[in-house]
């Protein structure tokens, strides 16, 4: 196994842009894993809280035009077209054969419902709960646990607004007889003007959150590795290019000097750094070759004088 002392120039510069690359990427990754969720979340609220709307817009269409035109007929047939929930179900239904739909969930979970599936559960009823209280927000999302998985959820609350509501669930004697008919009696009744009774809930399971925000990190992790896969290549072949080659050479131009051949030549390829240890080797190279033809003059002289005497 090679040690650091004993690596190329080259294998010294990849490894260490190897270490720089792998930390940026995990640095990086973790970084863009909680911004690319944060973002998959805000994008998906947003589409959830324009679902809201148009399912409230539904509603209000349901109590300012359906009802009052087949209120008659509600006296003596029960029509679930008069109830505002039930127009937004059947909505939200048609929207979810849409793709860009087919993963979100719809609920209005009331505490007291008339009809009993609609009874808010105990993590709903908490919401509600949590709408109830001065300080509230108005408007709650998160995470949740469901026997079916976990789901990220956006909820607002279901207030009484309108006097039209509480004709059908103030007492049961205002209410429909028809619709005592098919849900008695029991359920639905006492809401007051004002009062938070439910909350609306749009709900999508946990991975698709995920799903959209493991995607985008893929891509885009791809992208910084071909960056930098890229990056290292280029600075290898620049490296042996400008700094291991002239430096190859210069280390054989020396064996040769060293060896004898002061005739030998350091070739400057540049005018960086390494041009100028070029200029500095070549300095070197006259003053040994100036001190050896010295010295070569000094020995002739001594044995011309000797051969004199």
């Amino acid at each position: 196994m090679l040690t650091l002392s004993k690596m190329k120039l080259g294998q010294k510069f990849t490894l260490m842009l190897m270490v720089v690359f792998i930390g940026g990427i995990l640095m990086s990754g973790i970084a863009l894993e909680r911004l690319l969720n944060h973002t998959a979340q805000a994008e998906l609220t947003n589409k959830a809280l324009m679902l809201m709307e148009t399912m409230n817009s539904v509603r209000q269409y349901t109590v300012d035009e359906v009802s009052p035109e087949l209120a008659e007929r509600s006296e003596t047939q029960f029509l679930p077209e008069t109830v505002p929930s039930y127009s937004a179900h059947r909505v939200f239904e048609t929207l979810q054969a849409s793709p860009d739909y087919k993963d979100f969930f719809y609920k209005e979970a009331v505490l007291n419902p008339t009809n009993i599936k609609d009874k808010a559960d105990e993590f709903e009823a908490s919401l509600v709960s949590s709408f109830d209280r001065p300080d509230s927000r108005e408007e709650l999302h998160g995470f949740r646990k469901t026997p079916g998985g976990k789901l990220f959820y956006i909820a607002r609350p279901i207030q009484i607004k309108q006097e039209a509501c509480l004709s059908c669930h103030s007492t049961p004697d205002q209410a429909p007889k028809s619709m005592i008919e098919k849900y008695g009696s029991d359920n639905g009744f006492g809401w007051q003007l004002d009062e938070i009774i439910g909350t609306q809930i749009i709900s999508v399971p946990a991975k698709t959150v995920f799903r959209t925000a493991n995607k985008s990190l893929l891509i885009t992790l791809a992208v910084f590795t071909g960056v930098f896969a890229i990056a290292i290549l280029l600075v290898n072949l620049w490296l042996k290019r400008y700094v291991v080659r002239p430096i190859n050479r210069m280390a054989a131009t020396a064996e040769a000097v060293s060896t004898g051949d002061t005739k030998a030549e350091f070739i400057k390829w540049s005018d960086d750094e390494v041009g100028n240890l070029t200029d500095s080797f070549n300095r070197m190279r006259l003053s040994l070759q100036m001190a050896m033809q010295r010295l070569e003059r000094h020995r002739r002289s001594r044995k011309g004088s000797q051969g004199a005497g």
